[in-house]
């Protein structure tokens, strides 16, 4: 199998050392499937056709039975995903207080629908159920960080805030940003 980058054999082979070292830390039984596919997801971003590929040879099971697995748990993706991924909340309490047009400031500004990765990988735009954050209501996050009280206005500089972060400023990882009322 030719490489992903259109290379030869030589960066095949170096595209899937990582894979390989992952591989070698289990015992190779379909047991060690999930853990296999969250640290490859880890390493890759995602997990591509041919990796999965690759986990089912070494675990001697088919493709498909893998990809159902990977395709039954949402914690697995199938397609690259952004360096930031925004889950906009549309529980109730940000349902009543304007997550819907948050939610539209918000894909307005990065030119994607909810579900939808940016061309450039900076951002992944998806919707959950509820973030457990009602007081701050509507609320979003971004990677592990909060930011409530929001208002459609307020998305374009907290975007923003994570294009400035991959040139240098960085946020608190896990840090709670709520805008007063």
């Amino acid at each position: 199998m030719g490489c992903v980058c259109g290379h030869g054999k030589e960066s095949y082979e170096k595209y899937l050392e990582p894979l390989r070292e992952i591989l070698a830390c289990y015992s190779p039984e379909q047991a060690s499937l999930i853990p296999i596919l969250q640290e490859a997801q880890e390493q890759y971003g995602y997990l591509p056709k041919d990796i999965l590929g690759e986990i089912a040879d070494s675990l001697q099971m088919s493709l498909a039975k893998v990809y159902g697995v990977v395709t039954f748990y949402t914690q697995f993706h199938l397609e690259p995903r952004g360096k930031n991924v925004v889950r906009v909340c549309t529980g109730t309490a940000c349902h009543v207080r304007g997550a819907a047009e948050v939610l539209k400031a918000i894909e307005d500004e990065l030119g994607v629908e909810s579900g939808g990765t940016t061309e450039d990988l900076e951002f992944t735009l998806e919707t959950v159920a509820c973030i457990g954050a009602c007081g701050l209501a509507p609320v979003i996050m971004i990677n592990d960080d909060t930011h409530g009280r929001l208002s459609p206005d307020k998305v374009a500089a907290i975007l923003d805030s994570y294009r400035e972060k991959q040139a240098g400023a960085v946020p608190e990882h896990g840090a709670v940003a709520a805008t007063a009322v």
